[in-house]
């Protein structure tokens, strides 16, 4: 494993664990012994930056983080996030995306419920989820960030963005007028590579570091997916088109070139962790062989600057697949 600094006093390791993956149901169901188990297993393979959210089935996600690893807090760091108001899924349906809520009293009580269900005194990395233009335009949320930041609540913040690949405009607002940001959390890989490569220049620029997540597609780039797979009920995955199943397959077919002597799970975050504005990557670990081949990925050999510019000339041409069309847009036409 190799490390990377985050924000100032803070190094994570390059390959860290979202433990949205074993806690929220999305990627299968995980008893939460199971759940804890793997939290261990990859502080066991070098690991040490977790991240979650008080959003995660209304903070069990933080208290199965807590519990896992709660005797080795001094050796991790622990990222989590705030912005939801969590008393609102009685009227959520499926993945719909929850009402935020960013009044101060409501985000230090949310606060200090991380605290609690984490079982820590401070959080490293506290990020304001998926927040929208009126959020990063609060005066009064940003000192109150800096307030529990002198408290030593928090030892640094920043903004997780989403729920869906996009918020350019939300990302670089942020990072140009809140000087204090010091993480951008956001999608990136090789087969979406926008707006992430716009969000990492501006980093650069500001000095902020960045995580990524779903650095392998949802999974398309373990490379071990075909156009005949079919997703269990529960994955959430089973409810994208067709099309991003057929077309993502025939573009990971393009990228042999890479896997010659590493898996293409690893050249996939060799590729992300090419660019040094990149801090940590997320990968969606949900069991041990996952887990061991990705924590490996750091120790294998970078990409040579003629691969670099061939995957860039591929996506330029969209890897040389020409669009899918579903068989219900068909149908429908």
């Amino acid at each position: 494993m190799q490390y990377r600094q985050i924000a100032p006093g803070i190094e994570v390791s390059e390959v860290g664990f979202g433990n949205w993956t074993v806690t929220t149901g999305w990627w299968g169901d995980y008893t939460e012994d199971e759940a804890i188990a793997l939290h261990r297993a990859a502080f066991d393979a070098g690991i040490t930056f977790f991240d979650t959210s008080n959003a995660y089935r209304e903070g069990y996600a933080e208290q199965v983080l807590g519990r896992a690893l709660g005797d080795v807090r001094d050796s991790i760091v622990i990222a989590t996030k705030f912005g939801y108001e969590l008393e609102s899924t009685n009227s959520r349906r499926g993945q719909q995306e929850r009402p935020h809520r960013t009044d101060i009293p409501y985000v230090r009580a949310a606060l200090e419920d991380s605290l609690r269900r984490l079982g820590v005194d401070t959080i490293d990395v506290w990020q304001l989820h998926n927040p929208r233009m009126a959020h990063l335009d609060d005066d009064d949320l940003f000192a109150f960030l800096e307030q529990v930041k002198a408290e030593g609540k928090i030892r640094s913040y920043g903004i997780a963005l989403g729920p869906k690949i996009g918020w350019l405009d939300e990302g670089v607002r942020g990072m140009r007028t809140r000087a204090g940001i010091d993480v951008l959390h956001m999608i990136y890989n090789l087969l979406e590579q926008d707006p992430g490569r716009e969000l990492l220049s501006v980093a650069a620029e500001t000095g902020v570091k960045t995580i990524v997540r779903v650095p392998h597609s949802s999974g398309m780039l373990e490379g071990n997916l075909t156009e005949d797979t079919v997703f269990p009920a529960n994955d959430h995955r089973r409810h994208r088109p067709r099309s991003w199943l057929v077309e993502g397959v025939r573009k990971v077919a393009a990228l042999d070139f890479l896997t010659a002597d590493m898996t293409l799970g690893q050249a996939a975050l060799k590729w992300i962790l090419a660019d040094p504005g990149v801090a940590t990557t997320l990968p969606n670990i949900y069991g041990d062989e996952q887990l061991k081949e990705f924590a490996a990925a750091p120790d294998q050999r970078d990409l040579t600057a003629d691969e670099l510019q061939r995957v860039a000339n591929l996506y330029a041409d969209n890897f040389g697949v020409v669009p899918e069309v579903d068989q219900a847009t068909k149908v429908n036409a």
